[in-house]
């Protein structure tokens, strides 16, 4: 585990528009790879397969036979001549990615991920592409931004429909700026016990990232679920005090969990949306894009843990 600064992280997360904003990789080298693709399989631990899961669930929407493999698993898919592996470490290094990808290398066509061009999964790839390096904190904050971008480019050379990331480092921007008409508001209402994150099954990836970001950063509980299985799986959680919600809008099903926010009387911080009966309500500039909503979303779950980690510093 890579050494983390907390006390870095809020400047982290202030320059992550001039992370949008960065020149994008160049894609060139996989157009031809994803001409003989009939699969999509993306790989990687952490932040790396957060990215990828909203990415697969794109593809999927769109008729595309696309996996997010947690790399480490015991029963991986097999390889095979038409997959495009696509293997994602910020690192380059990490042993389960790294592991995943080599049962590929020579039989299906491997694109490797990283902000490292020089470490194995830049060097061994078939293709390399690169993405942005994480900050002095060390946490996988500008990796996971990139990543999610990159991706979405892949996506499109796949769907053949390239998506418009223009307004990305701008939105960003103005969350970050409009941060002081919120965050207070939004850390008197998640502070103090464990918060879970919702979002729509496309997005779990954003809420899993949130979710990390609060546990790596802050060090308190937080955990992602789907808004629709939040019915099914975690409501009976709220019959303790202290329950907290953040939820990142869009699931057909959100109305369900604000009956039982009414009941039960628990706040829901809502980001980039309006819900009747949530406790705070923030308006990500950007956030009706669905190619940028993903990048900017999770401003709010960083801005909260840096803001708790100054409250309440732990290394």
């Amino acid at each position: 585990m890579a050494d983390l600064h907390p006390d870095r992280f809020l400047a982290d997360v202030l320059d992550q528009p001039a992370v949008l904003a960065a020149p994008a990789a160049a894609l060139d080298a996989v157009e031809p790879l994803v001409r003989r693709a009939r699969r999509v399989l993306f790989l990687g631990m952490g932040s790396s397969r957060y990215a990828a899961l909203d990415a697969a669930a794109l593809l999927r929407s769109h008729g595309v036979d696309a996996h997010a493999e947690l790399a480490s698993t015991g029963l991986p898919q097999p390889p095979s001549p038409d997959t495009l592996v696509v293997a994602i470490s910020a690192t380059g290094g990490s042993a389960e990615t790294v592991a995943a990808m080599r049962r590929h290398l020579g039989t299906g066509m491997v694109v490797g991920v990283t902000s490292r061009p020089a470490s194995a999964i830049g060097q061994e790839a078939d293709v390399c592409l690169t993405i942005a390096a994480d900050g002095p904190s060390g946490v996988a904050c500008a990796s996971y931004r990139s990543t999610v971008a990159l991706l979405r480019r892949v996506c499109g050379l796949v769907l053949g429909d390239a998506p418009s990331l223009a307004g990305a480092a701008a939105a960003s921007a103005a969350v970050i700026a409009t941060r002081e008409a919120w965050l207070p508001r939004a850390v008197e209402l998640l502070a103090g016990g464990p918060i879970h994150v919702l979002a729509p099954a496309e997005r779990i990836g954003s809420a899993e990232q949130s979710a990390l970001m609060l546990r790596e950063v802050a060090r308190v509980p937080a955990h992602a679920c789907e808004t629709g299985d939040w019915s099914h799986v975690d409501v009976y959680l709220t019959k303790r005090p202290g329950y907290r919600a953040l939820l990142l809008p869009g699931s057909a099903y959100e109305a369900r969990v604000m009956e039982w926010a009414a009941q039960r009387s628990f706040p829901v911080v809502v980001a980039g949306g309006s819900l009747a009966g949530a406790a705070l309500a923030i308006d990500l500039a950007g956030s009706a894009d669905p190619g940028v909503r993903p990048l900017i979303e999770t401003h709010v779950a960083e801005l909260v843990a840096a803001a708790l980690w100054e409250r309440d510093p732990i290394g």
